[in-house]
């Protein structure tokens, strides 16, 4: 009987820690899909918030009912645009430039500050990014707000990313999965809300409890990585780099903690140009369609203001991106550059829309 309770007890011991593993995993891919959610939820919706943005020279105090109605454009005007007088581009800018900054400089010190800083310092300015913006009077305070937004997703997107090498590499799906999450509910939201009839500053300042939920994330629900990985952070990296760097790249010496030479950076940063080129002509092709021509493509006539218009256009667009980033696990395309070519020709296509309008060949009645 000892040794059969002995067999017993052998056989029932490892359920408890694989039910805790699994629970960790699931806890973590919550977690991680929680975070790149909240992380660029506050840059979506300034970008879906763009034109209410740039509208406050004609809504003064940005306290109004939204979109009363579309207005009638004379016949006699100059141009056949609805366009305020400072581009959406403006807040593209303002969206983009504060983040790019960051990632630029994140690699020259931005590891000496621990994590926890980093992430309580990203939900405040989400959070600071929507008060502004709310109680804004003015485009200049607005586009202030708009960098408060694009300093969190900046340091948010360093941080989080950065964060995934102590942690089973599926959680980058599921972060990945997260921020396509952000683009169609945070532009879905802003369009709801409104819509439904709330001004612009309660939809904002409703949307409040995003930097909340990203702080419970980071602080309440992701578990230690030190079980999960008992590899660590080097082992992680390694594994990671491998597949980029290629054959060309030096190996690096375990145990080793010295900087990449200047020629051995050089030599790196060339074999990730056939990742990096393709990834910057999407961006292209993508901000000048949705920042440039979104705003001039302007059906008249209809139920909806130019506004409204402009919101839908920015769900349509978010909702692509939410297939596009959670479909890791179902699809991989490995020639990027024919999706590149895919969303320059999408761009062509918008352009002649647009060249259409503006010489009167396609009017949009």
């Amino acid at each position: 009987q000892k040794g059969k309770s002995g067999r017993e007890e052998t056989a029932s011991d490892p359920q408890p820690p694989l039910l805790d593993h699994q629970g960790a995993h699931w806890k973590n891919a919550v977690g991680f899909w929680l975070l790149g959610l909240c992380n660029n939820f506050s840059y979506v919706v300034m970008l879906s918030a763009a034109h209410d943005i740039l509208s406050h020279e004609r809504v003064p105090g940005n306290q109004s009912h939204v979109d009363p109605g579309p207005t009638p454009i004379p016949l006699n005007s100059s141009s056949r645009f609805d366009c305020n007088s400072v581009s959406t581009a403006a807040v593209l800018l303002a969206d983009i430039l504060p983040t790019f900054g960051i990632k630029l400089l994140a690699p020259l010190g931005l590891h000496m500050l621990p994590y926890s800083p980093r992430v309580l310092i990203s939900g405040l300015c989400a959070a600071g990014s929507f008060i502004l913006v709310a109680f804004s009077h003015s485009v200049g305070t607005s586009l202030c707000g708009v960098v408060l937004a694009s300093i969190s997703s900046g340091l948010g997107e360093v941080t989080f990313l950065s964060l995934t090498a102590f942690y089973p590499r599926a959680v980058i799906s599921w972060w990945s999965s997260g921020t396509g999450g952000a683009g169609l509910l945070g532009a879905l939201s802003y369009l709801g809300l409104t819509q439904a009839g709330l001004s612009p500053q309660h939809t904002l300042l409703s949307m409040l409890g995003i930097p909340v939920v990203l702080l419970a994330s980071y602080f309440l629900l992701l578990t230690s990585p030190e079980p999960q990985d008992p590899g660590g952070e080097a082992e992680a990296e390694t594994a990671a780099r491998q597949p980029l760097i290629g054959t060309e790249a030096p190996e690096s010496k375990p145990g080793c903690s010295s900087g990449l030479s200047l020629q051995e950076r050089w030599t790196v940063f060339k074999s990730l140009l056939q990742y990096i080129l393709p990834l910057v002509l999407v961006y292209f092709a993508e901000y000048f369609i949705n920042q440039g021509l979104f705003e001039l493509l302007f059906f008249r006539n209809t139920s909806l203001s130019h506004a409204q218009q402009y919101r839908w256009y920015q769900m349509l667009y978010q909702a692509g991106v939410f297939a596009s980033r959670s479909s890791l696990h179902c699809c991989r395309i490995h020639y990027t550059w024919a999706l590149a070519m895919l969303q320059v020709l999408t761009l062509v296509s918008h352009s002649q829309a647009g060249l259409g309008e503006f010489l009167g060949i396609m009017p949009y009645e």
